[in-house]
């Protein structure tokens, strides 16, 4: 069973019969380091699930980059409003190393149902976990404080602390480089 194999047959129900019809529509692919898997005002044609490796989602502000996220093995990676609907993207997706992944295309997605009869269930809660994903996030901005935002990502994604620009890291907690280096130099004594 491959990672994506595992990966869905934890989150998602499916049968072992509908688990190899899905993973079958999923390819193989690396993005090297530096190269973009979507840039800024293009569709996103695609869903990939990481295999290993990292990519960095941002924005270019007038006066800085902003980290939205930073996806790392066993995270699937898209832009969800242009894949479900059609929009151009508001993020850039770049690989911060040699990046393994497995990738759906928009026409095979958009014709799982038809393979799958229980997809439309499914890609609900797939849906639903990344908007709850999403919530957590925006949860924690409001009421959590800039170390606490810190220590709970240390927890969970301690290798991105070693192997990440701490510049990135700080944007995606909302925290200037400074406050960042502060509460570091805090954590390690």
């Amino acid at each position: 069973m491959t990672d994506l194999e595992q990966y869905l047959q934890t989150y998602f129900d499916f049968t072992q019969t509908d688990l190899a019809k899905v993973a079958a529509f999923f390819k193989p692919e690396v993005i090297r380091k530096g190269e973009f898997y979507l840039k800024i005002g293009k569709p996103c044609q695609k869903l990939s699930f990481l295999q290993s490796g990292m990519l960095r989602v941002f924005v270019d502000l007038e006066d800085r980059e902003v980290t939205q996220w930073i996806s790392t093995k066993g995270y699937f990676i898209t832009d969800l409003a242009g894949l479900v609907f059609s929009k151009p993207s508001r993020w850039n997706i770049q690989a911060l190393t040699d990046t393994a992944v497995y990738t759906i295309d928009k026409t095979d997605y958009d014709s799982l149902s038809k393979y799958i009869p229980r997809w439309p269930e499914t890609e609900k809660l797939f849906i639903a976990h990344c908007f709850s994903t999403l919530e957590d996030r925006v949860f924690s901005f409001l009421s959590k404080t800039a170390e606490e935002r810190y220590n709970m990502l240390f927890e969970s994604n301690r290798e991105l602390f070693n192997q990440v620009p701490l510049q990135y890291i700080a944007s995606m907690l909302g925290m200037t480089p400074e406050t960042f280096s502060r509460i570091r130099r805090k954590q390690l004594n």
